[in-house]
């Protein structure tokens, strides 16, 4: 499957950590990245059982809201020992009412685990799907996961959301400790976007 590639494509997240990785991996492709933010676009709720659905949901409102092509993320972790939680629902584990609190969505992932005592697997995977929409209702999928195992305490700084508790597969540092340029070359998101870029034609 060969798409056109779009010059200016809408960003349909809130999002200011993906925003950032996702401007990074386009940056190269001279594509002007435009958030749905600064169009003053509203982020739909995801009501989607699964990470396809609901990055297509949010890909098709904000193509059909700006009248531009439309890239949405939905991504997420899975842990094996919690049956693939918390999934889909990975940003809500960090609802607080007041905002998004990472730390707290962490403390619940590693409380669950400890519940299930010391010989628990700590495998777990981080999974990407990206929806790619255009205003007359055409849409692609591509998706990347990255596998690896979950630490306690926390480590580092960079990154976002749960980075600094996972370590990937082969790797020695979280993704909270790593370098932006090693992550963005190995990670989930990084994995769909060769698969999209593929379909661009490279």
């Amino acid at each position: 499957m060969t798409l056109e590639r779009p010059e200016r494509l809408v960003i349909a997240t809130h999002n200011r950590g993906k925003l950032k990785e996702i401007a990074a991996l386009l940056e190269p492709l001279g594509i002007a990245c435009v958030p749905a933010g600064d169009l003053g676009l509203a982020e739909p709720a995801e009501t989607e059982a699964t990470f396809a659905g609901n990055a297509l949901l949010k890909a098709r409102h904000a193509a059909e809201a700006s009248g531009l092509p439309a890239l949405s993320d939905d991504s997420g972790l899975c842990v094996e020992a919690l049956s693939g939680a918390p999934g889909v629902h990975t940003a809500d584990w960090a609802e607080t009412g007041q905002g998004r609190d990472w730390q707290l969505a962490m403390q619940k992932v590693e409380d669950r685990l400890a519940a299930l005592g010391p010989g628990v697997s700590r495998k777990a995977a981080f999974h990407c799907t990206l929806a790619l929409a255009w205003p007359d209702g055409r849409h692609a999928l591509f998706e990347g996961e990255c596998p690896g195992v979950l630490v306690w305490p926390p480590r580092g700084d960079r990154g976002f959301g749960y980075d600094p508790m996972f370590v990937a597969e082969g790797e020695s540092e979280t993704f909270g400790e790593m370098d932006p340029a090693r992550k963005h070359a190995i990670s989930h998101r990084a994995r769909a976007f060769a698969r999209l870029v593929g379909a661009w034609g490279g």
